[in-house]
């Protein structure tokens, strides 16, 4: 064991032998079915090289193990044993220590293999038992083997991470060749997932940047426009002078002015021809680069599914049931972000397959099915979305008995009930801890319920609908975004400013006449194929003052979650865009109703609504009895309005400060620095300052005691804010003249906006 104090070398052991394990398990449960010699040495292969692996460390109980399976899987390629379900079984509980052994940290690893040390030995004596084991000795029939031509469920090709070595491999750099496939020439290496984000923000930010470029190009334009009108009047005025009584050196000046300019306009008509292509191939590359990025995240969908086929296999023993477990679209690319949350959910779905919809053999010949069921895991691309099914050809969801359910359980009387659609009543199926489950075993009826798949997906802004025919099967599909990077966006006009909500989360848009919206219980609501929907003005739900509209007209934004459906009423449409996520700063905790930031374009930053968060708050209202009716109010007067400056370097802190204090009723100006603030007190007049203290050229407590020192402007009350509460800080701020020290932390509890009317009342 002197080896173990090489880490490096433990590193690539483990890297290895993560990379065998998954190989290993797909394939022996694939073996059991098909009989495949191919494949079965390939696992024979993965066997040697995790021997030679393991010697090279010095780990010798997993030398003895993997020399176990290497012998049997040997002597079933050679054809003197056929591996039945019992070996199959001894084989994988030899892979399963060697999963585990790949997630025990290097430095735990001695004392791991001390613990395991007997089991291993014992598992390796049964392993290799299976060599002395008459072959005539099987649990079920062998199947015949499937022609090469026909093709096997398709397994991750990794012949060349298994080199044909010596026994102790010579060179510590061929422990591990991490490549897929021998028709893939491609070196891998890891990334930090720091880095990757950080690496993805940048090509986001460079997209935009490269975008922001075309206004550049539509001024240049407009400048020559200029030109060529001043270029034409001087022309008319120089032959209107001539034969005047014009001094000749004048006239000669003016002429060689007129050659001058024509020059410029040929140069000037040449640079925007340049800058026009310089822009067109800076976006290109742009583009590139970020698509280059996205496809960085991006992994197979099989990358995430190593371990459900041998959780079907173990689940149907377990059951006493026959299921032909199929996946479609293993090459769909997946976020990887999105791949490492699908677990869960996914195996929930499954062994709810498993458990509740397919039936046991004689049921299923009863009923004039094959005995073995169809269990489908489904992922492929439409319409810029990730749509993932699972299915199952069972007895499906009785429709009556989840209505008895949901009435026993007391969601509901009896007489709602009977009104619901099938659709509303699926969906209490995700409600927590909902189970139509009698008995409470370890497969299912656990309590655990459907909800674990909704908040998962739900927390990706995703969607989830089931469809179900009762004596046929149930589907499941999930809705998601490709990637977490890029959000799909309707992008709408609230108050005179743009808002993003993600698209995945909109049921759909109305645009309708006010005089069609209908009031009941003083609650307004709009009918839409025989649904009414409650209609909220979204001023009054993010606490912006409203607009008045030019016409009748207005826009709806429908929003739901799985209990509630509201109509948002927004100013206007912008449509739809693609926006490169910016997560808030962490510092500023959870910002009521956004989930995270972007910038358009043309530069200008744009909060993403926390749809979720939208129908709590609307909710609240309601509970409230606060809601206002659409139109009814009018939002006050800019001129009755108190300004204030928000000086900050941080864009993100900016926008947020500014954000609520306009949501408060206030009129808000931003700096972006202690300089341009104080700049700016000279330009305005303003009823209070907010200002941070960290910031280049000219920090917080130098504009304070500037202000304090002006005539003019030592009246203005001031409030410091800091990212952390450091004594020092405060000290120096209130000993500078600021009256009031906060943190940032106070946007959560409406510490700032309660500082602000402490100091200057309300808006």
């Amino acid at each position: 064991m002197a080896d173990l104090a090489d880490l490096s070398m433990l590193d690539l052991f483990r890297i290895e032998l993560e990379n065998y394990s998954k190989l290993l398990e797909s394939g022996l449960v694939d073996v059991e079915k098909s009989g495949d010699p191919e494949s079965i040495e390939t696992l024979m292969r993965a066997a040697h090289s995790i021997k030679g692996a393991a010697r090279l460390v010095g780990l010798d109980a997993i030398v003895g193990l993997a020399h176990s399976m290497e012998d049997v899987l040997s002597a079933a390629r050679q054809g003197k044993l056929r591996l039945g379900s019992e070996y199959i079984d001894r084989l994988l509980k030899g892979n399963d220590i060697f999963i585990s052994l790949a997630r025990v940290e290097n430095t735990s690893i001695e004392g791991w293999l001390k613990e395991q040390g007997a089991a291993i030995e014992e598992l390796s004596k049964k392993i290799h038992a299976i060599l002395s084991t008459p072959p005539v000795v099987q649990d079920i029939p062998e199947k015949p083997p499937i022609p090469k031509e026909q093709g096997v469920s398709k397994l991750p090709d990794t012949q060349e991470i298994a080199p044909k070595q010596q026994e102790i491999p010579v060179k510590k750099d061929e422990i591990l060749k991490a490549k897929p496939s021998e028709k893939e020439e491609e070196s891998f290496v890891r990334v930090v997932s720091e880095s990757l984000n950080r690496l993805m923000g940048f090509a986001g930010e460079c997209l935009v940047q490269a975008k922001s470029a075309k206004p550049f190009s539509a001024s240049l334009l407009k400048m020559k426009d200029y030109f060529m009108d001043v270029y034409s009047n001087l022309e008319n005025i120089f032959y209107y002078t001539k034969g005047k009584d014009i001094p000749r050196e004048i006239q000669e000046r003016f002429g060689e002015s007129l050659r001058q300019l024509d020059s410029l306009r040929e140069v000037l008509s040449g640079h925007i021809v340049d800058f026009e292509l310089f822009s067109r191939n800076l976006e290109h590359l742009a583009d590139k680069l970020y698509g280059e990025a996205i496809a960085i995240r991006m992994r197979p969908f099989s990358d995430g599914l190593h371990g459900f086929p041998r959780m079907v296999r173990d689940l149907t023993k377990a059951l006493g049931k026959k299921v032909d477990f199929q996946i479609i679209g293993e090459s769909t690319k997946i976020d990887r972000d999105i791949l490492e949350k699908m677990e869960s959910p996914l195996t929930h779905l499954l062994r709810n397959a498993l458990d509740h919809g397919i039936e046991t053999p004689q049921e299923r010949l009863a009923a004039g099915k094959t005995e073995e069921g169809l269990l489908t895991l489904e992922a492929h691309h439409s319409s810029g979305m990730l749509h993932i099914t699972v299915s199952d050809d069972g007895r499906g969801i009785d429709i009556e008995k989840l209505r008895s359910k949901i009435v026993e359980k007391g969601h509901c009387t009896p007489e709602m009930a009977r009104d619901l659609s099938d659709e509303e009543l699926l969906n209490f199926l995700f409600l927590p801890g909902f189970s139509t489950a009698r008995d409470i075993t370890e497969v299912s009826g656990r309590g655990v319920g459907l909800d674990v798949v909704l908040t998962m997906v739900q927390g990706v802004g995703g969607s989830v609908r089931v469809e179900t025919k009762k004596g046929s099967g149930t589907s499941f599909h999930l809705q998601l975004p490709l990637t977490l990077s890029v959000l799909r966006t309707l992008l709408v006009e609230i108050s005179g400013e743009t808002y993003a909500i993600p698209l995945t989360r909109i049921d759909f848009v109305i645009v309708t006449n006010q005089n069609r919206l209908k009031i009941l219980e003083d609650k307004q609501f709009y009918t839409f194929e025989n649904e009414n929907i409650g209609i909220i003005d979204a001023h009054q739900v993010l606490r912006l003052p409203s607009t008045e509209r030019d016409d009748e007209d207005i826009n709806i934004v429908v929003i739901s979650d799985r209990m509630n459906r509201y109509g948002l009423v927004v100013d206007r449409f912008l449509g739809e865009r693609e926006l490169v996520v910016i997560p808030l700063d962490v510092r500023l905790g959870k910002v009521p109703n956004i989930s995270a930031g972007a910038v358009l374009e043309d530069g200008s930053p744009v909060l993403i609504l926390d749809v979720d968060d939208l129908v709590r708050s609307i909710d609240n209202l309601l509970n409230l009895g606060r809601l206002k009716k659409v139109g009814g109010y009018r939002g006050l007067k800019e001129a009755q309005k108190k300004h204030i400056l928000v000086v900050d370097d941080s864009l993100t802190v900016r926008e947020v400060e500014r954000r609520l204090l306009e949501n408060a009723g206030y009129e808000v100006k931003v700096a972006v620095d202690g300089v341009d603030g104080f700049n700016a007190l000279q330009l305005d007049r303003f009823d209070l300052i907010v200002s941070d203290i960290d910031m280049p050229r000219m920090n917080g407590i130098d504009l304070v005691k500037k202000i304090r020192s002006d005539p003019n402007l030592k009246e203005i009350p001031i409030i410091i804010v800091s990212y952390k509460e450091r004594a020092e800080d405060r000290i120096k701020g209130l000993e500078a003249g600021a009256n009031y020290y906060l943190t940032k932390s106070s946007f959560q509890d409406e510490g700032l906006i309660n500082a602000v009317r402490d100091l200057i009342g309300g808006p």
